[in-house]
């Protein structure tokens, strides 16, 4: 651990911390992750892309696409997915 301080003010008690070991840690205010919760985790940062995508230009009526960005981060994430069920569908 660099005890260097990042702050000139700071107001940890480094030698307390280093002092600690793993069961004098309070957990009481976090929650404990399950293997169910686990199981159910999406990663989307940092993994590499498993399909290619394509940037294309695409026309949208535009009260459409105000109410995709109203559901904020990642609607072009959500439109992809709702052209490839649509697409999924109708195919034979």
């Amino acid at each position: 651990m660099n005890k260097k301080s990042t702050s000139s003010n700071s107001q940890t008690d480094w030698q307390r911390l280093d002092a600690m070991e793993d069961k004098d840690i309070d957990l009481s205010d976090c929650p404990e992750v399950t293997p169910e919760m686990f199981a159910k985790a999406i990663v989307r940062r940092g993994l590499p892309k498993t399909k290619t995508k394509a940037q294309i230009t695409l026309r949208i009526d535009s009260d459409v696409l105000q109410w995709f960005k109203s559901q904020g981060r990642g609607y072009q994430t959500q439109i992809n997915q709702l052209l490839r069920a649509y697409m999924e569908a109708h195919q034979q």
